[in-house]
């Protein structure tokens, strides 16, 4: 079987649990039907089954595992042979599908199936993988025990590292989610206000867009703007309708055909693939005769050059304000890159910073080369593709502190009535000059519908909803130079009265979340010294429903404020950069080289000081 990414098939469902696209690849499946005459055990091939019985399939899943990802557990109304009897949690990214035939023997399974949504749709990926893989998966289907070491021979997690497809598969289930609900963005590069490029990125704030080249505004009239008509007029009359959102087939089969060519990804990128579907090749768009294009740079940049880098960061924070559990932060970078360069050069830099940053997990465009590693610097050469890119991805530490700091304290005085406290600092200790675009913290009450709110913050606007509060710090940009900013806010939030639903005591892994076992039961008020906060905090608490796994943190009485927040400008939180001056191109271009750095919120969580917070173990 040839080495690499191939692709069987996908499928797209809506809300419904229609399938409202599919495409198979013929090739493919020949390879894989190929596979199986030559294997002399019990495996026969069976083939892709028709949209209708994957359908069922799919539906008969989500009503077995409770969700179509299920729970990545083994629980006790789990089934053998079923993904959840795994008991892993990869599952509910990779699935399988049974399938049974009409004689016995005739069974079978559908796997692996990459499962990823995006809005209202789902996205199932099939991708070509070795006969032996698949015998593994089924063996780890039907054993008795549960899960195993990360050290046994044989669990799901290694078997997935030796599978290159499955990348590969995610990288195709994403992108046509995106071309699905039309959300394909490139990277985000920030460019200065007083650098001008002229043309069609003049008119795109930010820089953002596809790369500038010497072509026509407008196709010919003669066979370009007619057939746009026709094509504009087979999608309308071809969509098909779910909810609110056409999905545009026509869009999506041009697409595959152009990034996954007989079910083998090629170029995922949709700005690419937008830029020549919308304007197709000139007379001038002659490739060069001394080196061969790759497929990633469809056009040649022709106009002023110049190389941008954005260093994009996001920040993941669990803040405690508590002397026995310590503060999390982690950081989520990726370099983007724009590279307005003529013809077909290569492009070396040096990314410095490595070891304060403690970076780790890099992972590069396919673009990139690096030949040179040392502990606190990374040389990278690479040819630089159309447009906007993603030029190395890395996990790292916060070298400076956070850029939202301090505590968030909530008190239920009543039953129906909480007291809250907000103390914060924002890029204290930041000596660069920064722009912070906008600053949000938001209280969620998934349980409890909000009555009424009383409080003024220092700084900001507050407004609420059924089921949260939400502080508004900075609405506008605003710039700051070697200063923090200081807000508080405290107020009360009354709640609707709660009508408890008394519910036999949960075991502790049961909805795979920690339930407290040694809190205390409903004591009297009155008598043996229990204060009234502590009784109505337990009493509002404890008839709380869990919610459901994709939201564990609003169990029972964790309570949390989020942080959502965007900084431009000054250097990076990890401390990685890249050295301007050392930038070099070859063949030798003069080409200004720009940095800038952007720094956005993840799961960037405040946990109340005053009550229960889970802490993993390190």
């Amino acid at each position: 079987m040839p080495i690499g990414c191939y692709i069987r098939a996908l499928w797209v469902f809506n809300s419904q649990d229609s399938i409202v696209f599919s495409r198979k690849f013929p090739l493919v499946e020949h390879m894989w039907r190929r596979s199986c005459d030559n294997q002399t055990d019990s495996v026969s091939y069976k083939p892709l089954p028709s949209d209708s019985k994957l359908a069922a399939a799919f539906v008969e899943l989500r009503n077995r595992e409770g969700s179509a990802r299920g729970y990545g557990l083994r629980l006790p109304q789990s089934a053998k042979g079923s993904d959840s009897w795994v008991d892993d949690p990869i599952t509910r990214h990779i699935i399988s599908l049974p399938f049974n035939g009409e004689e016995e023997g005739d069974n079978y399974i559908l796997w692996p199936l990459v499962f990823h949504t995006k809005g209202s749709y789902t996205v199932l990926v099939l991708p070509l993988v070795e006969l032996h893989h698949l015998e593994a998966y089924r063996r780890m289907c039907n054993r008795p025990d549960c899960g195993g070491p990360s050290s046994q021979d044989e669990n799901l997690s290694s078997l997935l590292l030796g599978l290159p497809s499955i990348t590969g598969a995610v990288a195709v289930a994403v992108t046509v989610g995106d071309v699905v609900l039309g959300d394909s963005s490139e990277p985000e590069i920030v460019v200065s206000t007083s650098t001008t490029v002229g043309g069609l990125l003049d008119s795109l704030t930010g820089g953002i867009g596809i790369s500038s080249r010497t072509k026509p505004v407008a196709a010919p009239a003669s066979a370009s703007t007619s057939s746009g008509s026709a094509v504009r007029a087979a999608v309308i009359s071809d969509s098909i309708k779910t909810g609110s959102k056409l999905v545009d087939k026509d869009l999506l089969t041009s697409f595959i055909r152009s990034a996954l060519p007989f079910g083998a990804p090629l170029d995922l990128s949709y700005s690419n693939f937008s830029a020549i579907r919308a304007t197709g090749f000139s007379p001038a768009d002659i490739p060069p005769v001394d080196r061969k294009q790759p497929a990633w740079k469809p056009f040649l940049y022709k106009g002023k050059q110049r190389i941008l880098f954005t260093i994009q960061e996001r920040v993941h924070a669990a803040l405690y304000d508590r002397d026995d559990i310590p503060d999390r932060i982690t950081i989520s970078g990726q370099v983007n890159c724009r590279a307005e360069l003529e013809g077909l050069p290569d492009v070396s830099l040096p990314l410095i910073g490595l070891k304060k940053a403690c970076a780790d997990s890099l992972s590069f465009h396919s673009c990139a080369q690096f030949p040179e590693h040392g502990d606190d610097k990374q040389m990278i050469t690479f040819s630089p593709p159309s447009g906007n890119f993603v030029l190395l991805w890395y996990q790292a530490s916060c070298s400076l502190g956070p850029p939202v700091k301090g505590f968030y304290q909530l008190s239920m005085v009543s039953e129906n009535e909480g007291a809250f406290l907000f103390k914060l600092s924002l890029v204290e200790g930041y000596k660069s000059s920064l722009s912070i675009d906008f600053c949000t913290i938001t209280m969620p009450f998934p349980k409890r519908k909000v009555v009424s709110l009383e409080g003024t913050p220092s700084v900001g606007t507050v407004s609420n909803t059924d089921h949260s509060v939400e502080w508004r710090m900075i609405t506008n940009p605003r710039s700051v130079s070697g200063k923090s900013i200081e807000a508080t806010f405290s107020g009360t939030v009354r709640f609707e009265p709660w009508k408890a639903l008394k519910l036999p005591p949960l075991p502790r892994s049961e909805f795979g979340v920690m339930v407290d076992e040694d809190s205390d039961p409903e004591t009297d008020p009155t008598g043996d010294g229990v204060s009234v906060e502590d009784y109505t905090t337990e009493k509002s608490n404890r008839d709380l429903q869990p919610v459901a796994l994709e939201e564990p943190f609003s169990w029972q009485a964790y309570n949390f404020a989020k942080v959502s927040f965007k900084i431009t400008g000054g250097s990076s939180l990890s401390g990685i950069s890249v050295d301007s001056k050392s930038v070099n191109v070859f063949p030798s271009v003069k080409a200004p080289v720009e940095v800038s750095s952007l720094v956005t919120s993840g799961d960037y969580i405040l946990w109340n000081t005053l009550g229960r917070c889970p802490v993993a173990a390190s």
